[in-house]
């Protein structure tokens, strides 16, 4: 990468996610010359997303704020808040927000998925079309790398 990239919280794109929560692209493939993407996540209570694996990235996951379970590889661990998770791709793993709110950071190296999750939620920028829900797909998430292995746990 030949230049610094630079973005003030108000260039980030958000995107409405699942359980009327809200992911920041703090960092896509076109800032990093495809090196990684990060993502802030904004949700609340119950918030999981299905159980998956990524054959594509490896991903970290920082919890800023708040407590979760964290499944990988069929064990269930509990995060705290200021408590890291280490995903390498292949692994099987899932996540449920145990707290009333959560503020989580998550990195993926290398970009790529940061597709699947645009085409998934939707740009807050953009009018919400009437009956507009953010929920998993799988063909989608297939397309990204992205497998669903399970329902949310």
């Amino acid at each position: 990468m030949s230049m610094v990239y630079l973005a003030q919280p108000a260039q980030q794109q958000q995107l409405e996610w699942l359980d009327g929560g809200t992911l920041a692209m703090l960092l896509d493939g076109k800032a990093t010359d495809g090196q990684l993407m990060m993502g802030r996540f904004d949700v609340s209570m119950g918030e999981a997303p299905p159980y998956h694996q990524h054959t594509r990235e490896d991903e970290v996951f920082l919890l800023l704020k708040g407590t979760a379970l964290v499944w990988c590889d069929d064990q269930e661990y509990e995060l705290a808040e200021g408590g890291v998770v280490f995903l390498p791709k292949l692994i099987p793993h899932g996540y449920r927000i145990t707290s009333k709110k959560a503020d989580l950071l998550m990195i993926n190296t290398p970009a790529g998925i940061e597709g699947m999750f645009r085409e998934t939620g939707r740009d807050k920028s953009s009018l919400r079309p009437p009956g507009f829900e953010v929920k998993p797909d799988p063909a989608l998430a297939d397309k990204y790398g992205n497998v669903i292995v399970g329902p949310p746990r």
